[in-house]
Parts: C-alpha cells; structure tokens; sequence
C-alpha cells in the first residue's frame, strides 16, 4: 500500500480523462435530451460534465495563481465559458439546476481543455507548492489536488461509463490509494462538512481480495482512526476487490456487493458516520 508518486499519478488523471470525455460523447451521442447519470441521481451527462470541468477549472487558477485562499467559485471569469448560450446553460454555478436538452459540442471541447490544463499545472507545480486546500489535516500543497483529482476524475469516468453499460473497474494501484485516501481525508472532511453523529467505537475492516491490503477503521467521538493491527476484533468485515472497496465508499455499488462478515447493518450506518457531500 504504498503510495503513488505524484508522476504515475499525473498519468493516470490524463488517461481517466480521456475515457471520460470519450464516455460522455458516447452517452450523449444522438440524444435529444442529456441522458441521466445513474450513479449521479438527479444529473445528466451535461451536468456531470459541467460539475468536473467546472472543479478543474476553479483549481487550475487557484494552482496558478498560488493562492492561498479560496476564491469566489460563482464568478464566471474564472471558468472560461464559451459563448454557446447552451455551454452556460450547462454550468452548474451558482446553482445546481439540472440541465436539459442536448449537449452541446463545445460542453465537452470546454471539459477535455479544462482536463488538460489541470495536468499541465500539476505537472509544473509538482506535489510541493504551498496552495489553499480544503484538507481536513492541514495538507496545504499542491500534491494533495494531485491526489484528489486523479480519484474524482477516475470516480466520474466511471460515472459516465455506467450510462451506456459496464464501467471499467479502477487499476488496482489506483483503487488501493483511493481506498487509503479516503480514510486519511475524505471521511473526516465529510464528518466536519456535514451533520454526522460522534463514534461509539464503531470498527471496520475492508479487505482487499485481488491483492495485499486490509484496512481497519475506527470510529471514536470526532476522530476516524487507522488501526495498523490487522488482526485486532472489529464489528464488521467487508471484503472485495480495490476497485469494489473504492466503489463502496464512493457509494457507487452496495455493500451486497461485497463479501460480509459480522454486523451487516453497520455497513449501512458507514453513510451516517461519513455522510455524502
């Protein structure tokens, strides 16, 4: 379970995207209306693909510019729009109204460029560059949206994949970091960002069966903890593979997904502890 280096990272976000836009003009292709996103309830591809293009686009300038604040995700200059009156219809700021219709064209010419340009800062910057971050344990650099993004974008290429059949599963390195990162930041950043009750206790344990790896994760008052003891007791095992683990939590596939061994209810009470943003 070693971590990635920010390199094999960069590749793996440029490879994602590009499946991604392939998979949306796939989806897209021919439709009167945008297709909905299953796994995205609520959404259609244009949204999908105005919510990713909109993030990178929002981080290249904060990557360029260095900053150490956030700024002001509504103002429109940062993201580029092209004038197509339906290209700004599809832009989910300020709000998020469901778009309607067909997608246009330039939607996704504007997303593949914002991909791009996210990598291409990223690359320059390396993972070293003091920068605002919303990380939950003070990481202000630019490797932790090295991090980030190769995950959100490899989640929403399997988003956009599962409108038109089987989405490919994650490359196990790729899963096996998205699985460790969502321990180390994403359930204590959703447990600050939303209502969640204080843990009672609460241990689980997520073993990988395609590969070396076994998580186990404690819940105590405000803190989620990593407990190195593999073999220790826990309330509940769920095992499957990297890809299948890193789908769970992102709640793309269900816990009967996977194999379960002990308390099965408490998997359901995982979404409570670590609520959805």
């Amino acid at each position: 379970m070693d971590p990635m280096d920010h390199l094999t990272r960069l590749h793996i976000l440029q490879h994602e995207a590009d499946a991604f836009e392939k998979a949306v003009r796939r989806a897209a292709d021919g439709g009167r209306e945008a297709p909905p996103v299953p796994s995205c309830p609520g959404w259609s591809v244009a949204d999908l693909v105005g919510h990713l293009g909109s993030v990178q686009r929002y981080l290249t300038h904060i990557l360029r510019e260095r900053l150490a604040e956030p700024c002001d995700p509504t103002d429109p200059e940062l993201y580029a729009l092209p004038a197509d009156p339906a290209v700004r219809a599809a832009w989910p700021m300020p709000d998020r109204t469901p778009h309607r219709g067909p997608v246009p064209e330039e939607l996704f010419d504007w997303s593949a460029a914002a991909a791009r340009d996210l990598v291409a800062v990223l690359r320059e910057l390396g993972p070293d560059v003091p920068v605002w971050t919303w990380s939950p344990d003070g990481d202000r650099t630019s490797g932790f949206w090295i991090r980030m993004q190769t995950i959100e974008q490899a989640v929403h290429r399997w988003d956009a994949q599962a409108v038109t059949g089987d989405p490919n599963a994650f490359a196990p390195a790729l899963a096996v970091d998205a699985v460790t990162q969502t321990f180390e930041v994403m359930a204590p950043a959703r447990r600050g960002m939303r209502p969640a009750p204080p843990g009672a206790g609460e241990r689980y344990r997520f073993r990988r069966t395609d590969g070396p790896g076994t998580w186990t994760v404690e819940f105590d008052g405000d803190e989620v903890r990593l407990d190195p003891d593999d073999t220790a007791p826990v309330h509940v095992e769920a095992a499957g593979t990297a890809s299948d683990l890193m789908l769970f939590l992102w709640q793309r596939i269900p816990a009967e997904a996977l194999h379960i061994t002990g308390d099965t209810a408490l998997l359901d009470h995982w979404f409570t502890l670590v609520p959805p943003l």
